[in-house]
């Protein structure tokens, strides 16, 4: 049950990118730097075949989460960085024929209370595809936790991304997502 007064519902990401990332920053513990490198990729994404978004809006309009996703692309970068790791796990098929869950963030004041779920479910609910992925820090976390009671499974651990400190695990599940 989401918390009163707060509304899932469609985001256009590159208009609200600044606020958007705002919230990521919190809930992520980004740089100023880190917030500007994303703010472009972001916007990259956002003009990719299928891309689109969510938001979690209070009654005011403040956004409190986001997520948004696209069909995957092997010729993507995140593709071709979780390429090797699924092939050598036997998932390499993954890559095709998936929705790509790509930032999926709630402030923390937020977290907690179904707004992830929220987010998640509502966007792969209208996927074509039959199944989605996504990466997340190979650590057992709250969202590895949500992920895991909607279907996701580990397809790929241990992968290091060139711009992250900390290994992420690469995870999929096949849509419609799990519920409660």
């Amino acid at each position: 049950m989401l918390p009163t007064g707060l509304r899932i519902g469609p985001l256009d990401l590159a208009d609200r990118v600044d606020e958007a990332l705002r919230v990521q920053a919190v809930a992520f513990g980004l740089s100023e730097e880190e917030v500007g490198i994303r703010r472009y990729i972001v916007q990259r994404h956002m003009v990719c075949r299928g891309a689109r978004a969510l938001g979690a809006f209070t009654e005011d309009d403040a956004l409190t989460g986001f997520v948004y996703g696209m069909p995957n692309d092997r010729t993507h970068w995140w593709s071709s960085i979780v390429e090797p790791h699924l092939v050598a796990g036997g998932h390499g098929a993954w890559l095709d024929d998936s929705f790509v869950i790509t930032e999926l963030h709630v402030h923390p004041g937020f977290q907690g209370h179904g707004v992830g779920r929220a987010l998640i479910t509502g966007i792969t609910d209208a996927a074509a595809e039959p199944r989605s992925i996504l990466s997340a820090i190979d650590t057992d976390s709250p969202a590895r936790g949500l992920y895991r009671a909607l279907g996701y499974t580990d397809l790929a651990r241990r992968v290091h991304f060139p711009s992250a400190s900390l290994p992420y695990a690469v995870m999929g599940a096949r849509l419609p997502l799990l519920r409660p």
